[in-house]
């Protein structure tokens, strides 16, 4: 899992009823292991170094170029 500067970080819930915390990757301190400062949605800032299987990364969208008229 290798993420990038605005890439999303989502980490499933351990338990059924809680909702996944997703997060935006704010800083790439370390490339292997990697080591991520994150961003969370409630405002939080953490260092989160993910094992396997505990978190996922969404590649930020590219944004589209404007149509020139």
């Amino acid at each position: 899992m290798e993420g990038q500067i605005g890439d999303t970080v989502v980490v499933e819930s351990e338990r059924v009823t809680m909702a996944a915390r997703r997060g935006i990757i704010e800083e790439v301190l370390q490339q292997e292991p990697p080591r991520y400062q994150v961003r969370w949605e409630d405002g939080r800032t953490t260092i989160l170094a993910p094992a396997a299987g505990v978190a996922r990364i969404e590649q930020k969208k590219p944004r589209r170029a404007k149509a020139k008229n």
